[in-house]
């Protein structure tokens, strides 16, 4: 029998190296080398299919190969369908990851329970099937599809599969199950990524699609090595706060679709709910005559929504004013707030300067650079801005308005709520047919020109 050999990770990138390192030699990241026992090669023959004498693939001219329509399952959830591009792709393999408590869980189990004409077996090693079927009756759906096992064995997890013969399998979570191959705990660097291969191997050679649950880590990613998210298809995140009803499922990396969609919900007592207005879920009805409150035309992906943006300015009790940024980039906010000392001349210099976007939501469109000092100089002179004006533009260094993509997208989402001005780059306005828009367009070429518009 061959000897164990020790071998050491990288945490962050999966490198592998002979000895300890301070500094990785692929991600230039200091001390994330983790010692890991490595059984011999010859034990390591487990997978799920037996078949051994397997026909060897040859070289194929581009030209000669037949491109077939991927088949997808419905996921039966419009938002989910979204992410995934159009559902679920057979033989694909699926990350989700988010913070504990998040919903990943929640989110996964109401999807399972809702396909319909599909076998689902559901593996759970984090919780009991009594758990999960309190879960189940909180939601409300039951099926007679869904098949719930309790297991943390890799091995016994592919029985399952052979038995069943399902068309999905949900694994919560990756990093609790473990393999008989490999001499080290659950959640180890060393089972993750050979559970994960094994997973990957079953879903090409038997064409069931799996769903892989994930950890996050303090840093905020995918607990593991990143190597996990080089071997699945897609990586979908699921974010939002928990102290707001609002969590959006946003796509990674996904090999069968755009990157660029995401989906929203609402948690609720009795699961998660689709948001399929966002506009209307982020907008208050009641800040007319309120200082410091503008809104945006946002587009996030390829989905536009009309986003609150909140702004506190008063004066500095402290000798030293302070910056604050909720759901947006701290950083940009300061340049803006440069903006406005240097190329308008308002001195905010000795005030403490508060931003929020309304509803618990991160955006980095750069289009809602307008609105953000709007409702900064709103704030500041404490005016209100007329509630039936939407604003859209990138602000340059030297007080332009740049121009910003997907107008049209943004301005009938801002007449489709009823709003009766819309405020856009010069430029956009080339090549748009006015005619054809109940709402006012209002072209502004410099912030000055924007700030006669909203405060005469």
């Amino acid at each position: 029998m061959a000897k164990e050999k020790t071998i050491y990770y990288c945490s962050n990138c999966g490198y592998e190296s002979i000895k300890w390192v301070g500094k990785c030699p692929s991600c230039a990241e200091w001390n994330t080398f983790k010692e890991e026992k490595v059984l011999p090669t010859q034990e390591k023959n487990f997978s799920y299919s037996a078949e051994s004498g397997k026909k060897r693939n040859t070289p194929t001219l581009i030209g000669e190969i037949n491109i077939t329509q991927e088949s997808r399952i419905d996921m039966n959830d419009e938002e989910l369908n979204r992410v995934l591009g159009g559902g679920l792709v057979q033989g694909s393999i699926v990350l989700l990851g988010g913070e504990p408590g998040i919903g990943k869980s929640t989110l996964i189990l109401q999807t399972a329970l809702g396909i319909e004409g599909k076998k689902i077996l559901y593996v759970s090693a984090e919780e009991s099937e009594r758990q999960l079927k309190l879960r189940a009756d909180r939601l409300g759906k039951t099926s007679s599809n869904t098949f719930i096992i309790c297991e943390t064995s890799l091995e016994h997890i592919f029985q399952h599969i052979k038995n069943i013969s399902p068309d999905m399998v949900v694994i919560d979570s990756i990093q609790t199950i473990s393999t008989e191959t490999v001499d080290s705990s659950p959640g180890s660097l060393s089972q993750v990524r050979e559970c994960s291969a094994q997973l990957l191997r079953c879903s090409k050679e038997t064409n069931i699609p799996i769903l892989l649950i994930g950890h996050i880590n303090k840093e905020g990613s995918i607990a593991g090595p990143k190597v996990l998210e080089h071997i699945v298809d897609t990586v979908l995140q699921f974010e939002g706060d928990q102290q707001h009803l609002y969590r959006i499922l946003r796509s990674i990396k996904n090999r069968f679709g755009s990157t660029s969609e995401i989906g929203i919900y609402e948690m609720r007592s009795d699961g998660l709910r689709q948001v399929s207005n966002p506009s209307e879920m982020l907008l208050s009805k009641d800040h007319s005559g309120m200082s410091g409150v503008c809104i945006a035309a946002a587009v996030e992906g390829v989905r536009p929504f009309l986003i609150e943006t909140q702004a506190l300015v008063s004066s500095a009790v402290y000798g030293m004013p302070q910056r604050s940024a909720t759901g947006f980039d701290l950083r940009r906010m300061n340049m803006l707030l440069a903006v406005l000392e240097k190329r308008v001349g308002f001195k905010l210099a000795q005030k403490d300067v508060f931003l929020n976007i309304a509803g618990g939501i991160k955006v980095k469109d750069p289009a809602i650079d307008l609105s953000v000092i709007s409702a900064i100089l709103s704030s500041n002179m404490d005016v209100a801005i007329d509630n039936n004006i939407c604003v859209a533009g990138e602000v340059g260094l030297s007080g332009e308005i740049r121009p910003v993509t997907r107008i049209e997208q943004r301005v009938k989402e801002a007449e489709k709520l009823g709003f009766k001005r819309f405020i856009l780059p010069q430029f956009n306005v080339q090549g748009l047919d006015v005619d054809k828009y109940s709402i006012e367009l209002m072209p502004v070429r410099k912030v000055e020109e924007a700030f006669r518009y909203l405060f005469g």
